[in-house]
């Protein structure tokens, strides 16, 4: 099968032909129709976060099952699947609490890559998904079925993009309504934040970047208020905004530390910063823990939204239905495979939303 894989970091990655394992028990083989270009893929192809190299990288998919192992039950050959990187056993300490984005099982695909290149050496499938391929192979777990109605391109953003930036606020941080919101980053997970803040019934979002496109585009999906922090004391009019009292919930949703440390200061009492954005490793972020005890405030961490995808992604095809969220105009522009390198230079000059590579 055709992949693009990463050899060096930071250097372009390479299409090359792969061979992908045959599904074995609770694993599921997807032909791949849509996967988008998440900046944790570009993070990681840089080399901010280490790792092992050769690797394939891509994690939001959206594909047809081609193929099940034993004992699957969850997904049938010839539907179409949202194929995320959640993994999950159903039994361990972290599913039984209902945070399968935490479970600490592993299983034979973490002990060992589906992937070889021509000459039978592994590959590392990244983030538990492989997604910048023809093919993936996953298991049962990491698949939700979708209509057929919903086009790829849209139905591949569910994966990571959506779960994450709206699960941040419907269930890690459970925004409740009449909240002042403030979102720190309009990339498509800020976007998505900003979308389940309206959902939530939030008075007052705030969308925060340095790009005055990006907070044109934020309120198109719902923020009530755009502060470009390059030119404006964000601080100042937060607080301006919020008649005072500050915001209820601030989520970092970009890997800047500038971000990170801003945030603490825009909070009311009892508000709660959500740290959704992934920083290179290394970067720490300061606090002043005496105010924070002071005001009864508080930090969340979230991956991936804390979703529970059988529950969420459903749940988010029903609101696009509905047309209370945006899918289709979170695509930007679709590439082939054979021009990723192009599409993810895009992403890293700003000019996209999100791109998708189609087959």
């Amino acid at each position: 099968m055709k992949a693009a894989v990463c050899r060096e970091f930071g250097k372009p990655l390479v299409i090359e032909d792969v061979q992908l394992a045959d599904a074995g028990p609770g694993e599921v083989r997807v032909k791949v129709s849509a996967v988008a270009i998440c900046h944790s893929d570009i993070t990681y192809a840089e080399g901010s976060w280490g790792g092992t190299l050769p690797a394939i990288y891509g994690h939001e998919c959206a594909g047809v099952v081609e193929k099940v192992g034993a004992d699957v039950t969850t997904v049938k050959v010839g539907e179409h699947v949202v194929v995320t990187l959640i993994r999950s056993c159903g039994h361990c300490h972290g599913c039984s609490m209902g945070n399968p984005v935490t479970c600490s099982t592993q299983f034979p695909l973490d002990a060992k890559s589906p992937i070889t290149d021509a000459k039978g050496n592994s590959i590392v499938q990244s983030m538990r998904t492989g997604g910048f391929a023809e093919f993936v192979l996953v298991h049962e777990s990491q698949c939700v079925t979708v209509p057929k109605t919903i086009p790829m391109a849209s139905a591949s953003l569910l994966a990571c993009g959506v779960i994450t930036g709206f699960g941040a606020v419907t269930n890690t941080a459970k925004v409740p309504a009449g909240s002042h919101v403030v979102v720190i980053g309009t990339g498509g997970v800020g976007l998505n934040a900003i979308q389940g803040a309206r959902v939530s019934g939030a008075r007052t979002v705030i969308a925060i970047d340095i790009a005055d496109n990006k907070i044109a585009a934020a309120k198109e999906f719902g923020a009530t208020h755009g502060v470009n922090s390059k030119t404006e004391n964000v601080a100042e009019r937060v607080l301006e905004l919020t008649d005072g009292r500050g915001a209820d919930y601030v989520f970092v949703t970009v890997g800047a530390k500038s971000a990170f440390d801003s945030s603490y200061g825009m909070l009311a009492k009892s508000g709660s910063v959500v740290l959704v954005g992934m920083p290179a490793s290394g970067v720490m972020s300061e606090i002043d823990p005496g105010t924070m005890a002071a005001y009864s405030q508080n930090i969340l961490g979230s991956k991936m939204g804390s979703a529970r995808i059988q529950v969420d992604i459903p749940n988010l095809v029903g609101l696009y239905n509905q047309g209370r969220v945006k899918l289709d105009e979170l695509v930007t522009k679709t590439y082939p495979i054979e021009e990723i390198n192009e599409a993810i230079d895009a992403v890293k000059r700003g000019e996209a939303l999100r791109n998708v590579i189609v087959f």
